[in-house]
């Protein structure tokens, strides 16, 4: 099954493959293995690619996709490309240059989706306790969008009550297209899917195969998903990894979902999400396991008053 039929509707009417590639890597990672994992996640069938101005490699990202346009494996709009908006730059006047200049290290014309990458305003180095919530630049980004910088506009890491508050905004022009957010079987996020697919808001899952052991964002005594005796069980069942029923679990939730690995071996692998089912009973079985356990803290920000984790969604 090719993933390129694997697309979910946005409200704006575009399409986006529910599967993605995750791009970002720890510092220590060379840049010039972002340039060389992303060229092979095309070759082997990814579609949708994530990044960021915060992950330090666009340009590397950049690279490989034109290289793939180039050699005629893709067309340009073959691919979804998604970037961030870092919070630094979430002053409204800031916006369409962050944007600019992520355009730039891409050498692209436009990115597919722009997000708010969180809604915690920070200044260089230090967080910004005076620059509250309500100055986060949804007008901005629509801005972006009708200057055919992207295409789409959403945002990341949000709680229900963050995003009631741009979906309420007076004078709104586009809603957000999704919602991208740390999913996986220990944080399957129900209550937050629900709500945004009242809204038709697409829900996006980062960390959907746990997490690496980051220290200054990640709790390291939390369990590994991947080696959870339920996952195992399911996975022998249907002779796949404990990684495929994590990702295939999001996809049949209708959740997109980004498979994140620098592993050559294990990139390939995850195309594999599309030969196989879950039955319901496996789905509810995963179901069972949540924990409302979040690897990724965000401790740096705790303390800030837009912190989107003190919410139980």
């Amino acid at each position: 099954m090719e993933t390129q039929c694997q697309r979910v509707k946005l409200n704006d009417g575009h399409f986006i493959p529910i599967l993605g590639f995750g791009t970002y890597a720890p510092e220590e990672v060379p840049k010039s293995e972002a340039l060389e994992v992303t060229k092979f996640a095309i070759e082997v069938g990814f579609r949708h690619i994530d990044c960021a101005h915060a992950y330090r490699n666009e340009e590397q990202v950049g690279q490989a996709i034109r290289s793939k346009i180039a050699d005629g494996t893709v067309k340009r709009e073959d691919i979804f490309y998604t970037s961030k908006l870092w919070s630094t730059c979430l002053q409204p006047e800031l916006v369409q240059s962050a944007l600019e200049k992520s355009l730039k290290n891409l050498q692209l014309d436009y990115v597919d989706l722009y997000l708010i990458h969180t809604p915690v305003p920070l200044k260089v180095g230090n967080f910004d306790g005076s620059l509250l919530f309500t100055t986060l630049p949804s007008q901005a980004l629509e801005k972006c969008k009708d200057a055919g910088l992207t295409k789409s506009i959403g945002v990341s890491n949000f709680n229900h009550k963050q995003l009631e508050r741009i979906l309420n905004k007076p004078g709104l022009k586009y809603k957000p297209v999704c919602n991208q957010v740390e999913c996986h079987p220990y944080l399957n996020q129900s209550k937050l899917l629900g709500f945004c697919k009242s809204h038709d808001i697409v829900l996006v899952a980062y960390g959907a195969l746990g997490s690496q052991r980051l220290s200054k964002w990640v709790n390291p005594n939390y369990p590994i998903l991947l080696e959870d005796p339920v996952l195992c069980a399911i996975a022998k069942k249907h002779k796949q990894t404990p990684a495929l029923v994590a990702l295939r679990y999001q996809i049949q939730r209708g959740v997109v979902v980004l498979a994140k690995s620098y592993n050559r071996k294990r990139i390939k692998e995850n195309m594999q999400v599309f030969d196989f089912e879950l039955t319901p009973e496996d789905m509810k079985t995963i179901d069972g396991i949540n924990r409302n356990m979040r690897y990724y803290e965000f401790l740096p920000i705790i303390d800030h008053p837009e912190y989107p984790y003190s919410e139980e969604y």
